[in-house]
């Protein structure tokens, strides 16, 4: 996963930007809800609550929301004609 520009450095977190980055990615990319990207990072050995990751998922949600729909492959071939 590569983190984006503007996260590259995120003062004022507990943190390291990597575990947000993950974070907000894995909650976005698969639809999990809070306590399921908890429960991911308390299998990593991190313990965050839901609240943190909420408050992460409400700051970083549009830009990642953005670089997922721009990575995304673009519709080419017989389906986009139909």
């Amino acid at each position: 996963m590569r983190i984006p520009t503007s996260m590259r450095r995120l003062k004022g977190f507990r943190f390291p930007r990597e575990i947000v980055a993950y974070a907000v990615w894995v909650y976005h990319r698969f639809a999990l809800s809070t306590a399921d990207v908890e429960d991911l990072l308390a299998e990593r050995g991190v313990i965050v609550s839901r609240e943190t990751i909420r408050l992460w998922v409400n700051r970083f949600a549009a830009h990642f929301a953005a670089c997922i729909r721009r990575d995304r492959p673009r519709p080419n071939g017989i389906w986009t004609r139909l």
